[in-house]
C-alpha cells in the first residue's frame, strides 16, 4: 500500500468539529485514503452516493432525520457527495448537529460540491485537494534509486495510482481516464453544450505546456471566443485537469504582466490527450514534459505541506525568462529547468537586475529530488 501524505494531515484534524472534504480528479485515490485511515475502526457508517438508496437517505435534509442517522457512530464517510441534491446544505446541517461523529467526505472533481460547501457550509468544512501520486510519496514507498530508474516512465505515463501499480496497463488506464472520467463532471456542469470545443481546447493546451498561452489565439484556433476559452480553462482547473501560472511582475517596464502558462496536473493525462506515449529518448518535447513534471510536483509539495508559496513564471518583452518563480514570506526563489545536466545555468540579466535578492537555482536530472522533496 502506497501511503499518502494527506493521511497524517487528515488524522491530525480529527475531532476538531469540522467536516473534512477531500476533492480531486477521479481515480486519484480518495476513497482508498479513507479506507486506509479507518481500516481498524469498527464503528463507521458509510454512504456511497452513487447508490440511489444512500443518496436518498441524505437528500432528506430534516435535522431530526439526519441526527437519527448519524448518532452512535464514530465516523461517517460520504463518498461522491456531489450526487446529493443541494449537498452543501446537507453538510451544513450535519455540521450544525454537532454529533460526536467525525464526518469525512469525498467529491470527484465536483464543481457544484466545492461551490455549495463554500456557500452553505462556510467555516464548517475544511477542504483538502488530492492529486495523483507525488514523487515524495513514491520515494517513501520505494527509494530514491528506484524512482531515479523510473523517471522516464513517470514523464510519459504520469503518477495516477492505477498507472503506477499496473504499469503494463498504463496506456489503457490513461485512455479511459482522459476520454471519460476527467470530462464527465465538466460536460455535465450546467448543461455544457459544446464538448467538441472543450476537447479541442484540451488538446491545444496539451501542445503548449511550458509556453505562454494567448486566450485570443486559442479562441481562434478552436473556433470559440475568448470568454469561452477563459471559462473552460477555469472549469478544467476546478476539475484538477490543469492549473495555471500567472506572470510575475513588480511593474518593471519590460516585464510581461498579464501572461498565463497552463500545465497539466499529470503528464500521463497530457500524453493521453495527444495519444503520444513515445519513449522519452525519442521525444522532441522532452523539455516541456520535464517542466510540466517539475512544476506539478512542486505544486503537490506546497499543497501537502500546507505552505503558502505562490508560483509564477517570469518573462520580458525581449524574451528573457525564468521557468518558475516562487514567492513566500516576501522572498523570491527562481528556478531554471534543464533536462540536460551538462548545460550551464544562466541567470537572465534583466531578472538579476530587477530582483538582486532572489535565489536562483537550476533543476536538472541530478538534483531534482531536492526540488520536489
Amino acid at each position: 500500500m502506497i501511503r499518502r501524505i494527506l493521511e497524517n494531515r487528515l488524522r491530525s484534524d480529527f475531532g476538531k468539529g469540522k467536516i473534512l472534504l477531500v476533492t480531486g480528479a477521479r481515480q486519484v485515490g480518495k476513497t482508498t485514503l479513507f479506507d486506509l485511515l479507518l481500516h481498524d475502526t469498527p464503528n463507521v457508517l458509510r454512504f456511497n452516493c452513487d447508490d440511489a438508496q444512500d443518496r436518498d437517505a441524505l437528500a432528506d435534509q430534516s435535522p431530526s432525520r439526519l441526527r437519527n442517522i448519524a448518532e452512535g457512530y464514530d465516523f461517517i464517510i460520504i463518498d461522491e457527495a456531489q450526487k446529493i441534491p443541494d449537498a452543501g446544505l446537507t453538510l451544513k446541517i450535519l455540521a450544525d448537529l454537532k454529533t460526536d461523529a467525525q464526518i469525512l467526505v469525498t467529491g470527484s472533481s465536483s464543481l457544484e460540491l466545492s461551490e455549495q460547501a463554500s456557500e452553505s457550509a462556510a467555516g464548517r468544512v475544511w477542504n483538502y485537494g488530492m492529486y495523483p501520486l507525488s514523487l515524495a510519496e513514491m520515494y517513501a514507498h520505494t527509494s530514491r534509486f528506484e524512482e531515479s530508474k523510473f523517471l522516464g516512465q513517470r514523464l510519459i505515463y504520469g503518477m495516477y495510482p492505477e498507472v503506477v501499480t499496473r504499469p503494463s496497463d498504463a496506456v489503457q488506464v490513461l485512455r479511459n481516464l482522459s476520454s471519460d472520467y476527467l470530462y464527465r463532471d465538466i460536460l455535465a456542469y450546467r448543461g455544457m453544450r459544446k464538448p467538441s470545443v472543450l476537447q479541442k481546447l484540451v488538446r491545444a493546451l496539451a501542445l503548449q505546456i511550458g509556453g505562454e498561452v494567448s486566450y485570443n489565439e486559442l479562441a481562434s484556433l478552436i473556433g470559440a471566443n475568448k470568454e469561452t476559452v477563459s471559462s473552460y480553462i477555469n472549469l478544467l482547473e476546478k476539475c484538477f485537469v490543469v492549473f495555471t501560472l500567472s506572470s510575475y511582475s513588480r511593474n518593471e517596464r519590460n516585464e510581461i504582466k498579464r501572461g498565463k502558462k497552463v500545465y497539466f496536473h499529470d503528464n500521463g493525462i497530457r500524453n493521453a490527450v495527444l495519444g503520444d506515449f513515445t519513449p522519452i529518448d525519442r521525444r522532441s518535447d522532452v523539455g516541456a514534459l520535464w517542466e510540466n513534471f517539475l512544476v506539478s510536483e512542486r505544486l503537490k509539495r506546497d499543497a501537502y505541506s500546507g505552505g503558502y508559496a505562490r508560483l509564477f513564471f517570469w518573462r520580458t518583452t525581449t524574451q528573457q525568462e525564468v521557468d518558475l518563480v516562487e514567492e513566500k514570506d516576501g522572498e523570491l526563489s527562481a528556478f531554471e529547468f534543464k533536462w540536460n545536466p551538462k548545460r550551464k545555468p544562466h541567470v537572465p540579466s534583466a531578472f538579476a537586475a530587477a530582483y538582486p535578492g532572489a535565489q536562483y537555482k537550476r533543476v536538472d536530472r541530478e538534483n531534482y529530488f531536492d526540488f520536489v522533496l
